[in-house]
């Protein structure tokens, strides 16, 4: 029996939404319920000592702190991203302020977390009084301070060493400034920026328990958290409660990668400046879901409808100025040049003989002296990292980025030990210091390399990854391996990354001097001579005048340090090594 089929205008309708697009819906609502839930928390009544969150180590409260610390370290690296693009962009573009901002991130960079909690959480529970919000303010801006200053040197590099084809191909278009920034910087700067962006999202786990157990002038304040989890797990010398706690850290770690890190890294991968593709590229089921959803694209044709009805603008090119109105605008920018060096120049000194005043006042000479060989001290420990972190982490960052099958294997391994705060084992360290009779001295060298040494693997990943594929396949035609290759080839291409890392590294180095140079288990603590430790006691003492100068010295050993060799290196990155 033949059967008639249905006219068309009887068939059902396909649906839009298929099981993709169903499973991405479910996934939204479920973050915007989590992010509701646990963000009401952040406005509670606050009024210490009387009331204030109360730390439980009881296992069934852990998810709820994992939940915490999570969106904290979320929206400190949204703002950490906002102030990547916006900073770095102006310190690249403009020249006059890149004298003063590129400066100005060395120091901030340097400044260590705990100097700016000693003044931030203060400032923001007066500005928040009786609200928790005032706190957690401190918090997510001590981790945005962990977070970003890798990220802008990255940005900031990547925009300086644009290649030169793509510089001259935006302006043989007539690209706008915007269509330049989307379409060209940004796709430049994109694998090192992911990468910077892991990283620095695993060193603000390394602040997580600082931040939201806070000792600063006498008085203890926390937050609900993870870090406050582990800080009172170590308090009552709970090995239980820290097990969970790291085992639930590491948990934690694998699912923001593949949710979060491994589908940003194969998206990333089209950004490559290849001119042949890559025999292997990264993969994520996330990204394939995303990229099998309809809803991108309906989103997409509503957008593009939208601009549609939006009004265009028309830009149009200056003309070339003459000879002799550019040499007015010249002579007229020197006027300002000068005018702007006088200005910043009187604005620095006099912070110096402010902050001068206030230490001689209260700091005898002899302190200050042996303050200033305790900063010798860290040195030499920041030197050591640096050494250990290029001798060992280079070889095998090259191996993973030139490799993308290892790469695939290798990142959410790399990922967890780079993002695993390594104060959370700084307990065990100290018992084990402890039993064992062993000094801290030695030791925080250990625990320094544990915390910064990650930024050098990074960036060298980045580095390697980013060199285009028909020169590794013109090295392997010429037949180059060993140190042949690495001389004419590998070197050269992964420098400027390089320099990033081990910049950011030795910045990172200084900030966990503070953790690593004063450690505790229970009522025992274990000190090193150091900037770091004296920083340390003097912010947890409340002791403003010591605070000043510690930070003071510490900033003037990481600036020098940069001013003097680093920014050397930097220049040699421009103008030798850019790839283009």
């Amino acid at each position: 029996m033949i059967r008639r089929a249905f006219p068309s205008k009887y068939a059902l309708p396909k649906s839009p939404i298929g099981l993709a697009d169903t499973a991405i819906l479910l996934a939204l609502f479920l973050i915007f319920y989590i992010v509701a839930r646990v963000g009401s928390g952040f406005f509670v009544a606050f009024k210490p000592p009387v009331l204030q969150p109360r730390i439980s180590l009881d296992p069934a409260n852990l998810p709820y702190y994992v939940a915490r610390s999570t969106l904290r370290m979320f929206i400190a690296l949204i703002g950490s991203i906002l102030f990547t693009f916006i900073y770095g962009y102006i310190a690249a573009k403009n020249s006059r302020a890149e004298k003063v901002m590129i400066p100005l991130l060395d120091i901030l960079q340097s400044v260590p977390v705990l100097g700016f909690l000693s003044v931030t959480v203060t400032g923001f529970m007066a500005m928040f009084p009786g609200s928790l919000f005032g706190l957690e303010m401190a918090s997510l801006f001590a981790i945005f301070t962990g977070q970003v200053w890798n990220m802008t040197f990255s940005f900031y590099h990547s925009l300086i060493t644009l290649p030169k084809e793509l510089d001259e191909a935006a302006t043989l278009f007539r690209f706008s400034k915007w269509r330049r920034f989307i379409s060209v910087e940004v796709p430049v700067a994109m694998i090192g920026l992911v990468w910077n962006g892991m990283m620095s999202f695993g060193g603000g786990w390394f602040f997580v328990t600082f931040t939201e157990a806070i000792t600063v002038n006498n008085k203890s304040y926390t937050l609900p958290g993870i870090g406050a989890y582990v800080a009172m797990a170590v308090k009552e010398e709970n090995f239980k409660a820290l097990t969970l706690a790291i085992l639930s850290m590491i948990l934690l770690i694998v699912g923001i990668d593949q949710l979060f890190w491994r589908p940003v890294v194969a998206w990333a991968e089209k950004f490559r400046m290849d001119k042949s593709t890559a025999s292997e590229q990264a993969t994520s089921w996330v990204l394939d879901l995303l990229r099998s959803s309809r809803l991108p694209r309906i989103l997409g044709q509503q957008w593009r409808h939208v601009r549609r009805k939006l009004p265009k603008l028309h830009v149009t090119l200056p003309k070339a100025p003459s000879i002799r109105f550019r040499w007015k605008r010249r002579k007229a920018r020197f006027n300002e040049d000068l005018i702007f060096g006088i200005l910043i120049g009187t604005i620095v000194v006099g912070a110096i003989t402010a902050g001068a005043n206030i230490v001689t006042k209260e700091v005898p000479l002899h302190e200050i002296a042996r303050v200033f060989l305790l900063g010798i001290l860290t040195f030499l420990r920041v030197v050591c990292l640096l050494l250990f972190a290029s001798a060992v982490w280079t070889p095998i960052g090259v191996a993973i980025g030139f490799n993308p099958k290892l790469s695939r294997i290798a990142q959410p391994i790399v990922l967890i030990l780079a993002s695993f705060p390594a104060n959370f084992i700084f307990p065990a360290a100290t018992w084990i210091f402890i039993k064992l009779h062993l000094g801290l001295n030695f030791g925080s060298i250990v625990l320094m390399i544990l915390g910064a040494q990650w930024y050098v693997l990074f960036n060298t990943i980045a580095g390697a990854m980013a060199v285009p594929n028909d020169l590794r396949e013109m090295a392997v035609n010429m037949r180059l391996s060993g140190w042949p290759l690495w001389r004419k080839l590998i070197l050269p291409a992964i420098f400027p990354a390089w320099v990033t890392g081990a910049i950011t590294a030795s910045g990172g180095a200084w900030n966990a001097s503070i953790v690593s140079e004063v450690v505790n288990w229970g009522n025992k603590s274990l000190t090193a001579d150091g900037i770091g430790a004296y920083i340390t006691h003097a912010t947890t003492v409340g002791d403003s005048p010591r605070i000043v100068l510690g930070v003071s010295l510490m900033c003037v050993f990481v600036v020098l340090t940069n001013r003097l060799f680093w920014r050397r290196l930097y220049s040699l990155a421009e103008t030798r090594y850019r790839l283009g």
